[in-house]
């Protein structure tokens, strides 16, 4: 299935270097290899390979190369200085392609030494936006059941999915969490994880979680931190700017893989609906420039809407999820009359489309298939 950004990716290299980022097994490898089938001439290097990495240090590609395709570079010490004597000296024709999961998007937050010289792209599972775009039919049931990773995505066998999925936990927990970081107690980062796949779209109390593992409220911040570095989790967080009493600063906790939760069909839909709007989101952030950001809104005396569209820090649009709830929320009817501020309720679960009291009530998969990316 081919990725959406791809050409958009192929646009970006013409100009700049592209850093592409996501999570563990989202298809990174696949597409800088898929991309660097259309051009003569280039080279995939894998710092992981004894071999490559000695082609890497040595700048042994050949002096015509069209792309050069670098994954798993930032396990390279000063890899960033690297990477910017490397473009300030290459051929003017020569592309470069550098991909990497937490540790390349962690590091690339620090400093600026190669401000100016790259494009990002963010690649997160498939969407149903993603999948109408290609042109794969957009199964809800599918969607909610397999998630949007391409192995668990395009396998014809449940069972081979759900191996995948253990597989995958395991594999984050016993390498990728350790290797981003040393960990004293590898067991409460384990209960932690397990924790937040049953507590998915609530607002995380650093305090309660403590006192289930018995450990400190700063541990377990530490620790969420470390799981949101390795694209296990996102946070959502709430948004205050011209709304009352919106003072509630804890975030709320979703995951790039849709098949971790642990909760019913309404939980596992409001998960893909953050996901997909965290997609929609970093597109028009990486793709068209734009200061936009997801949020939420809950105040002190418990009103909340699930999620809230920020563009250059005004909100565009508040949005309620909902598994079969056709009538609006009183927060959404409120905060939407009080602030005029557009709302939408997604339903998963809808035999038809209208408007109520100024607020739109859409087919859940249908608006999200609408989205950019």
């Amino acid at each position: 299935m081919e990725r959406q950004q791809k050409q958009q990716i192929i646009n970006d290299l013409k100009k700049k270097m592209v850093f592409i980022t996501g999570p563990r097994q989202v298809g990174k490898t696949w597409l800088a290899k898929d991309i660097a089938r259309l051009f003569p001439g280039s080279v995939y290097l894998n710092y992981d390979s004894a071999g490559d990495r000695r082609i890497i240090k040595d700048e042994a590609w050949l002096e015509n190369t069209t792309l050069l395709v670098l994954d798993e570079l930032h396990k390279m010490n000063g890899w960033k200085n690297y990477l910017k004597g490397i473009y300030d000296t290459k051929p003017a024709d020569m592309m470069i392609l550098v991909t990497g999961s937490a540790r390349l998007e962690a590091f690339r937050q620090q400093g600026d030494s190669l401000a100016g010289r790259f494009f990002r792209h963010r690649l997160l599972p498939f969407s149903p936006a993603e999948a109408v775009h290609v042109n794969v039919p957009v199964d809800p049931d599918f969607f909610l059941s397999r998630g949007g990773f391409p192995e668990p995505f395009l396998t014809d066998s449940s069972i081979d999915a759900d191996r995948w999925r253990m597989q995958y936990v395991d594999g984050l927990i016993r390498t990728d969490i350790l290797d981003f970081e040393r960990i004293h107690d590898f067991k409460a980062i384990q209960l932690i994880l397990d924790l937040l796949r049953s507590r998915t779209g609530s607002p995380i109390s650093y305090q309660s979680i403590a006192e289930d593992v018995s450990i400190s409220p700063n541990t377990v911040k530490k620790y969420i931190q470390i799981l949101e570095s390795l694209f296990i989790i996102f946070k959502v967080t709430p948004y205050s700017r011209n709304i009352a009493r919106s003072v509630l600063k804890t975030p709320k906790i979703y995951f790039y893989d849709t098949g971790m939760i642990k909760g019913d069909e309404g939980a596992v839909f409001e998960n893909l609906a953050a996901l997909c709007l965290l997609k929609h989101v970093y597109a028009q952030v990486d793709l068209e420039g734009k200061p936009a950001s997801l949020h939420y809104i809950r105040t002190k005396d418990g009103a909340e809407v699930d999620f809230c569209l920020v563009q250059d820090n005004t909100p565009e649009l508040m949005i309620e999820v909902k598994r079969s709830e056709a009538r609006p929320t009183r927060a959404l009817l409120n905060f939407n009359k009080r602030y005029d501020i557009p709302a939408a309720q997604l339903v998963l679960h809808l035999k038809r489309e209208r408007m109520d009291n100024g607020v739109r009530i859409c087919k859940g998969m249908k608006y999200l298939e609408s989205l950019l990316l």
